[in-house]
């Protein structure tokens, strides 16, 4: 008797009296073959969660083995593509269904039509291992794609195709195992719910550099870390991740809008098909794969939508790039979870998520990492994952749960936002972890006093913090002319270092060695007009001089590319301190 559909839950259906399935197999259901995903096997029912619309599907419609996993095809052609959440290339759907995906449209996800330059690298009778490459192509203008051997096989060459134009099912090697022959064609499949095998991790001792003062001095974020972006509504997570993608020394940017409204999607893709890539003048989207999954798209294809961006990041991880993940907004994908689980009758347990939202939210995060590939290439998966809880309640599960598998906290700040402080992140309620383990590279590449600069610019925000308690109750006129001086030193690097503007073309991107010498130039002020409040002179005065205003503009009036102002900014300060 051929399975049947028994029962229909929305997105889960249950099929009766069958043992003929395996947990997390991949299946087709109904008339339409519709994707699905076994999701759990009693001896009565087998329950599978339908990656489409299931709209139409009756009881007794068949429901088809596959005998795999949810797998992503991993090859040539995944960079510059728009995906939905199960790697359904939907630039091709819309050809075929127009603005909405038919049910049952089975399209691969990449083209098989697309002709490749494809260079051979290996020879008849090498042995060659899990992980080698064995043939190159260039993917875009900025990305060669090195098509390399999967996991768990090895064997001799023993035949090879000959260099030049291919299409990705094309035989391009056979490799002769222990049991039988392979043909190898320009992709792999891999299933989205199992991490990608590696040789070690690595120690973590880089930062993603990302030209945005408040990350790279204040709150860095290392190469194959994890970083949180929690914010209420209109604080600012897109347009921080829009920052960092198009900024950030990451070779790759996967961007995966998970359950994010249509319009705000539709923005994102317009503007990262405008956006050039500043480091090589290419377009980014050269470097850049989509996974749009918006709120109207099928709850299940949401929840699956991170495993496979992530399982992208770690195809192109193994080939020896850097990836930077931005997840916008894993809070739409705890609801995913929420929705699919009060549909299977679980027990809900804080604000009716699943129980197992922890466990799911640390399988994702740690899939992050800087790792040595299985062909010893060095790579690493950053990943960055915005989190939208309900009126800015940063104590709901996800944001807690979030906080305990990540190392570094980015606090949006709803009154920073309303002010036009970008990026709004509350410096006071946010963290990073990853000071300790790059300080020797701020040291060795930003400037020798770079950690402690930074130390020095964080202490007095934090002086700052705890004035302002005192003069919100009694003004500020009341105060010492020496804590006078540190809020006003506080309000330099508040608005002259920490606040940055995105159209600005020297503030939009600042490297490492022009925030150190921003820093050392609002510490020479703060150390000269202190010695100045020794002799008596009043803060007054000293404001009236205008050299804080003068330092709040060095970040827009001295460019990037002619740093050696700076010490003209440090003799104009000494000199008017010199006068009093």
């Amino acid at each position: 008797m051929e399975n049947q559909i028994y029962s229909i839950n929305g997105p889960v259906v249950k099929v009766k009296d069958t043992k003929d399935f395996s947990m997390l197999e991949m299946v087709y259901v109904g008339n339409k073959r519709l994707i699905g995903e076994v999701i759990g096997i009693t001896s009565q029912y087998t329950t599978i969660q339908v990656y489409e619309v299931t709209t139409g599907l009756k009881p007794g419609e068949p429901v088809y083995k596959t005998g795999s996993p949810m797998c992503a095809t991993l090859g040539p052609g995944i960079l510059s593509n728009i995906f939905d959440g199960i790697e359904r290339p939907l630039k091709k759907i819309e050809e075929i269904s127009g603005a909405f995906i038919a049910e049952g449209t089975n399209v691969p996800s990449l083209d098989t039509d697309r002709i490749y330059d494809v260079t051979v690298t290996v020879n008849i009778g090498d042995m060659i291992f899990a992980g080698q490459v064995y043939a190159t192509c260039p993917e875009t203008a900025l990305i060669t794609h090195k098509c390399m051997v999967p996991p768990n096989l090895s064997g001799e060459v023993i035949w090879v195709c000959e260099n030049g134009e291919h299409k990705i099912e094309d035989k391009i090697i056979v490799l002769k195992t222990e049991n039988c022959e392979v043909e190898l064609k320009l992709y792999q499949k891999w299933p989205i719910r199992q991490a990608r095998p590696i040789n070690e991790r690595l120690p973590i001792d880089r930062p993603l550099v990302t030209g945005q003062r408040i990350i790279d001095t204040i709150l860095p974020i290392a190469k194959g870390g994890t970083a949180a972006i929690p914010g209420g509504f209109g604080t600012g997570k897109t347009m921080t991740q829009h920052q960092l993608a198009k900024w950030c020394d990451a070779d790759i940017i996967v961007y995966i809008g998970c359950g994010e409204r249509g319009n705000e999607m539709t923005q994102v893709l317009e503007e990262f098909s405008e956006l050039i890539d500043p480091k090589s003048g290419k377009a980014l989207t050269d470097r850049t794969v989509l996974i749009a999954n918006t709120s109207n798209m099928p709850v299940a294809a949401r929840e699956a939508s991170i495993y496979t961006g992530i399982t992208l990041a770690e195809y192109y991880r193994d080939m020896g790039y850097h990836i930077a993940i931005m997840a916008d907004s894993t809070s739409r994908w705890a609801e995913a979870l929420r929705e699919i689980s009060g549909r299977l009758e679980e027990m809900p347990a804080e604000e009716g998520f699943p129980a197992y939202l922890p466990s799911r939210l640390s399988e994702f995060y740690e899939r992050a990492g800087y790792v040595e590939t299985l062909n010893g290439e060095e790579g690493s998966v950053t990943i960055i994952g915005a989190v939208s809880p309900q009126g800015s309640d940063f104590s709901e599960p996800v944001t807690q749960n979030t906080k305990r598998f990540v190392r570094c906290f980015w606090a949006l700040d709803k009154s920073l936002a309303y002010a036009r402080h970008y990026p709004a992140i509350n410096w006071t309620s946010s963290y990073s972890e990853y000071v300790d383990d790059l300080s020797e590279f701020y040291v060795n590449n930003g400037g020798e006093n770079f950690i402690k600069y930074r130390q020095e610019i964080s202490n007095i925000l934090v002086e700052e913090n705890k004035l302002m308690e005192i003069v919100k109750l009694i003004g500020s006129d009341v105060l010492p002319d020496d804590q006078k001086l540190v809020i006003e030193t506080a309000r330099v690097i508040r608005i002259g270092f920490l606040q940055q503007n995105a159209y600005h073309k020297d503030d939009t991107y600042v490297p490492l060695e022009k925030q150190y010498l921003m820093m050392e130039v609002i510490l020479h002020l703060n150390q000269a007009c202190k010695k100045v409040i020794a002799k008596g002179i009043p803060m007054s005065e000293v404001l009236e001089t205008g050299i804080f205003e003068k330092v709040i503009k060095i970040k827009y009036d001295i460019p990037n590319d002619n740093l050696e102002k700076f010490s003209e900014y440090k003799m104009d300060i000494s000199l008017t301190m010199n006068k009093f």
